[in-house]
């Protein structure tokens, strides 16, 4: 087996499952991996469950570049419905299967990988390349955060997340609003509704407006701002008007809609709603996640030096959007202007399903597009 290959399926072999797993020991392991390969290595611990790792490659020049991926994975699901263990990574039929192995431990691996045989050749790219092994990303993206708080992030030109995109270009990704409203009405007998005030008719009112504002935002490549009901929760009895409510609603943004125009708009038809009816009612909102929706432009250089590296190696660059969001909503909280760029492996379709799959070929060849496009030109990758 060849040592690219060696890597990754051992990194899909440490199960690393958001919330179950201690995603130490995937830290560690990569850790340990880069320090024997001669490379600068540091593991940020958070807590007895959770760390990051962090690696300097040192380039020729002064220009810095990111690379950043995740080291958890969502859980396997039904494992009843697996062709094979997720847990054990499998090779049939020119894939390897694992939970993990598209989104986003590929990806993960293919980075580690020429890391390591950088710091074993002793020669040095072009860039300084600073690398981010993340914990969390799946949930609260508390790794990302930490990178924050400690200042352990250098100022960079380029963000590139290697995140499933089966070899192209995510220029854009949508944004993310948890948000909770919980409306309080008052309660009456249910025979004589007019005389309380119904919590969960509310909200749903307050939803059908919201709905259709958000639905109206668009973007070329992500298509519509989304926004649905995902928990509710009110009601006493069924013969009582419910007096309280709560909704849950998972909201994905688009660049040029953001969480504060959500919030407002919230707020806005809340308000009306009561005014219009002369209700007895009041609401509150309380948001349990937020991720901004990021893009790049076309006219970026960075987009467009990638561009030229696809087409030197005979690959037809194509632009796609993510619609689910990754640490670089967090990861450039105090640097908007950074180019950011989803760019790794794995197939997206495939991320958080069963029979989840990484082509061997797409990941030997995004492995030589990375060696093409920051000057790394002594792995033999075969093809």
């Amino acid at each position: 087996m060849t040592k690219e290959l060696w890597l990754l399926e051992k990194i899909l072999s440490i199960s690393s499952i958001n919330g179950e797993d201690n995603a130490c020991k995937i830290a560690e392991f990569i850790y340990q991996y880069l320090k024997e390969n001669n490379v600068e290595v540091t593991i940020q611990y958070i807590d007895d469950r959770h760390a990051n790792v962090l690696a300097t490659v040192p380039g020729k020049s002064k220009q810095t570049v990111i690379w950043n991926g995740h080291l958890d994975t969502v859980p396997y699901g039904e494992i009843e419905e697996w062709d094979t263990d997720p847990k054990i990574p499998k090779e049939k039929e020119g894939k390897i299967y694992a939970r993990g192995a598209s989104d986003m431990k590929s990806g993960l691996a293919a980075m580690v990988y020429l890391l390591g045989e950088i710091g074993m050749s002793g020669k040095k790219p072009e860039n300084t390349i600073y690398f981010l092994g993340t914990c969390d990303e799946e949930k609260g993206g508390i790794g990302a955060e930490k990178i924050l708080e400690q200042n352990a992030m250098p100022e960079a030109e380029l963000l590139l997340i290697g995140e499933p995109t089966g070899c192209r270009l995510g220029v854009a990704q949508k944004g993310c609003l948890w948000t909770e409203i919980s409306v309080q009405g008052i309660t009456s007998h249910g025979a004589y509704p007019w005389e309380g005030c119904n919590a969960i008719e509310y909200g749903i009112e307050m939803f059908l407006h919201l709905k259709e504002w958000i639905e109206s935002f668009e973007h070329d490549i992500l298509g519509n701002a989304t926004v649905q009901v995902t928990m509710v929760n009110g009601g006493v009895a069924p013969n009582m008007t419910p007096d309280c409510a709560k909704f849950l609603l998972d909201i994905r943004t688009v660049p040029g809609l953001d969480v504060q125009m959500v919030l407002k708009k919230i707020e806005k038809i809340g308000e009306e709603l009561y005014v219009e009816s002369g209700r007895r009612v009041g609401f509150d909102v309380q948001v349990l996640n937020e991720r901004r929706a990021i893009e790049l432009v076309e006219e970026n250089v960075w987009l467009k030096y990638f561009k030229e590296c696809l087409e030197q190696e005979g690959e037809k660059p194509e632009e796609i959007g993510i619609n689910y969001f990754t640490d670089a909503s967090i990861l450039t909280r105090r640097c908007k202007e950074m180019a950011v760029l989803l760019f790794g492996p794995g197939e997206p379709h495939m991320a958080h399903k069963p029979n989840e799959y990484v082509e061997i070929e797409k990941y030997k060849e995004y492995i030589r597009l990375l060696c093409r496009i920051f000057d790394i030109s002594y792995p033999k990758i075969g093809k």
